[in-house]
């Protein structure tokens, strides 16, 4: 299968502490940009998959560089600017090895999606699209646009893929695991944190009977991502096992985003299930060893010479 990839969701500047340590006490910082669904689009960019963003950004210096550095990634970008709103920003800092990140979105340009944005996109060429549940999350416009854009690409014979991406600040679980299951019962292919998809069943159990609960809803591919421990694939034809890679891990940010990347590329590529867990899990592992929420995702090139490097599978 080819054809383009349309992602929607809030993309934010983001601030980056140089040096370790508490937030109030770093002296420099950086200024980057992150979000879900661009970090997705920019992995499959950098992966030969032709990819289009799309969201609302401020009309200010930071809602450009955004849409600047997406299209430098060689991402086909509609930024919907927003003049009465600014661009989300989020502080990411470390303490004691742990990265803690601060949000500061609401009311913000992305959080204004709504669905007369989703209607007036263009879908011809479009052969996937994929949305999350931050988007669901950031407001009731932009969930209604979440579910519009759904609709109108099963409409129009496009493929759905519903990364859960649970964000706990964003609202309550009860609220939120209703909103995934509705959800996961029109899309095509789920991916999921074992939590989250804990979550979505209320249920506690092991990888393949979460997969098999989450298929049972509707989705005919499910994967569960299980960080250190690799993902556990699930279609109508197979399952799939597959093990994590080692790296030197830097920073864990964005790799689930780089694992949705590389499982979609093989997916349209019409890759075996195998070979589609093996390169997500290549791709999120490969995006732990940089700094950023997107810096660090593949060329397809870059993680065959991981695979072939003599990296023992198990942990990042």
């Amino acid at each position: 299968m080819t054809g383009l990839v349309l992602t929607l969701g809030e993309s934010m500047g983001l601030v980056r502490a140089v040096e370790p340590g508490r937030l109030e006490l770093v002296s420099t910082m950086t200024l980057g940009f992150g979000g879900a669904e661009s970090n997705v689009a920019i992995a499959l960019a950098r992966l030969g998959v032709p990819v289009r963003w799309v969201g609302r950004v401020g009309a200010d210096g930071v809602g450009r560089r955004i849409a600047r550095e997406l299209r430098a990634e060689g991402v086909d970008v509609v930024a919907l600017e927003q003049h009465d709103a600014p661009t989300a920003l989020m502080l990411k800092n470390t303490v004691a090895g742990m990265t803690v990140v601060s949000y500061y979105r609401k009311g913000s340009a992305g959080s204004m999606l709504d669905p007369s944005d989703v209607e007036r996109l263009d879908l011809s060429g479009v052969a996937l699209v994929h949305v999350t549940g931050i988007t669901l999350a950031i407001s009731e416009s932009a969930r209604q646009a979440t579910r519009r854009l759904v609709v109108r690409a099963r409409e129009a014979g496009c493929l759905v893929s519903f990364d859960v991406n649970h964000r706990s600040a964003l609202w309550a679980a009860d609220v939120a695991a209703a909103q995934y299951r509705e959800l996961v019962a029109d899309v095509d292919i789920v991916f999921a944190g074992a939590d989250e998809a804990e979550l979505v069943l209320g249920a506690r159990e092991e990888p393949a009977r979460l997969a098999r609960g989450l298929r049972a809803l509707g989705p005919r591919e499910v994967v569960v991502k299980l960080g250190e421990a690799g993902c556990h694939a699930l279609s109508a034809e197979s399952t799939v096992d597959q093990a994590a890679y080692s790296v030197n891990v830097v920073d864990t940010v964005g790799a689930g985003d780089a694992f949705v990347a590389g499982y979609l590329a093989e997916l349209l590529a019409g890759s075996p299930l195998e070979t589609r867990a093996r390169t997500a899990v290549l791709a999120g592992a490969m995006a732990c060893t940089s700094p950023g929420d997107w810096e660090g995702a593949a060329s397809a090139r870059e993680l065959e010479e991981l695979a072939t490097r003599g990296a023992d599978p198990v942990k990042r």
